[in-house]
């Protein structure tokens, strides 16, 4: 069985249209399938390249250039609900001000929108929606990406077919010197959460009983392992994704400090509605079971007891434990090291959790039902557009540098799609567990595919072939993360 991914390529730099709502080039042959009559925008590009994409995966290729295509009619159907799962981290790079290449741009979210009303003869609901990194702010991100003239347009043009934007934040955390200062709770996701259970079904499963100790996201350490102990493994995901007939996830194409690159696999923490339930970590060094760190030393021992017990004492929220916090955490840094600088937090090649992390979040995402059920068959019907445009290397997901690459890729299946960008961005995806690992997966599989059945179509010529005979001298060359360095690059 060949799985066909499109990979369409600018052979000159492609720039972001700057003017939502990003509306096409030219009015195409298919828009008159369903009366779409919109405004241009001559020099969007990225429009071309994303129906482009669309096109070399496969989607309703007969009738291509013609007023019958319909990409998406194989996917969704008129009256349901398609959920929209951009990449939407933060508002910008961690040091610096600019923003293009750490989240999904606003223009490769709109060509998907209008295609979805073609499938859905403009009747049914486009949910858009993301939980940024819980000290983002998400509605200022949505503003940033043009997400509400997205809406707009739409909104007014049909009262059949509704964009709807949601926060799936559960909460807002506000920071000082690093330091979590307060904990607003906001809504979350409108249709509320889900619990899931993935007991025995769980990549932690064969864990289970060797007393490892996981780290979260906040400093309360017992709420995480509360949730990942006794054979049971326990998420709370936003309902949203979960009912949606039809998930589209626009990521990005990053790597990533803690699992090495996150595009499809990696992203879906954004659909949680507890983030804390995540495990980011295993406490210790793999001397002793764990892989926060490379090696233990008198230092680093150190170091984590501190640590260890300060964020004990954080979690009970106390103001003048978070003023002392504040006060100490920079001489911290200057006795232990930056952690751009050190090794810590799980941030390289030797994690081995956020894989199984991922992982557990893609089965839920495909196996879920409704009432926090897992079903064994029938998996959610998903698409990915990666927005490639400009891609970052080095530390990721939203401290590394940018890479212009001008490509969009587009598949149905996640682990084939995250497997032809580790490929592109000139890694091994042997040598990252995130995706070899999904390939072996047999209880609640996330793909059914091998390595060598993936097909890569593209304008491309170099790309124009299996994605096997792909060469080294053939891709991007992406910097890996410092943690990384080294350990996953391609061989010539």
């Amino acid at each position: 069985m060949k799985k066909v991914i499109g990979i369409s390529y600018g052979s000159e730099p492609i720039i972001y249209p700057n003017k939502p709502p990003y509306n096409p080039p030219r009015i195409y042959p298919e828009f008159a399938f369903n009366g779409l009559d919109f405004g241009i925008d001559e020099g969007n590009k990225v429009y071309e390249l994303v129906r482009l994409s669309l096109y070399l995966a496969g989607l309703d290729m007969e009738n291509y250039e013609t007023k019958y295509w319909n990409p998406f009619k194989e996917l969704v159907r008129e009256g349901e609900t398609v959920f929209i799962k951009p990449n939407m981290i933060a508002e910008k790079h961690q040091f610096r001000e600019d923003w293009e290449y750490v989240i999904t741009h606003g223009s490769v979210i709109r060509p998907i929108v209008d295609y979805l009303y073609i499938a859905m003869n403009g009747k049914g609901r486009i949910i858009i929606g993301d939980g940024p990194q819980t000290d983002q702010n998400f509605w200022k991100i949505a503003k940033q990406i043009g997400l509400f003239e997205i809406q707009e347009t739409y909104n007014k043009m049909n009262k059949d077919f509704e964009v709807e934007i949601v926060n799936l934040q559960d909460e807002y955390w506000v920071t000082e010197k690093d330091v979590i200062s307060d904990v607003i709770k906001l809504s979350g996701d409108p249709r509320g959460k889900i619990f899931f259970n993935l007991s025995n079904n769980s990549c932690f499963s064969e864990l289970d009983g060797t007393g490892k100790k996981y780290y979260g996201a906040y400093y309360d350490i017992n709420e995480t392992n509360e949730a990942h102990s006794n054979g049971k493994h326990i998420y709370a995901i936003a309902r949203s994704p979960i009912i949606a007939d039809l998930f589209i996830n626009v990521p990005k194409l990053k790597t990533h400090k803690k699992c090495g690159i996150t595009v499809n696999l990696k992203s879906l923490v954004g659909i949680n509605a507890n983030k804390n339930l995540l495990p980011h970590f295993i406490i210790g060094s793999p001397e002793n079971g764990g892989d926060q760190f490379p090696k233990a030393d008198a230092k680093r021992n150190l170091e984590n007891k501190i640590v260890l017990e300060a964020k004990e004492l954080l979690a009970t929220r106390n103001k003048f434990i978070k003023f002392l916090a504040r006060k100490f955490k920079g001489l911290a840094y200057l006795v232990f090291g930056k952690t751009n600088e050190v090794i810590r937090s799980g941030n390289w090649y030797g994690n081995d959790t956020v894989w199984r992390m991922a992982l557990d979040l893609n089965k839920i995402l495909f196996y879920g039902n409704p009432d926090g059920t897992i079903r064994y068959s029938n998996p959610k019907k998903f698409f990915s557009v990666v927005d490639g445009i400009i891609g970052m290397e080095g530390n990721g997901p939203y401290a590394g540098d940018p890479v212009r690459c001008n490509i969009i890729v587009a598949g149905s299946d996640p682990v084939a799609v995250d497997a032809v960008c580790a490929k592109l961005m000139g890694f091994d995806y042997k040598k990252i567990k995130l995706i070899y690992k999904a390939f072996e997966q047999t209880m609640l599989p996330i793909t059914f595919l091998r390595y060598e059945d993936i097909l890569c179509v593209s304008n491309n010529p170099f790309w124009n072939k299996k994605l096997i005979e792909i060469q080294y001298n053939e891709v991007f060359h992406f910097k890996a993360p410092s943690g990384w360095a080294g350990q996953i690059e391609l061989e010539p």
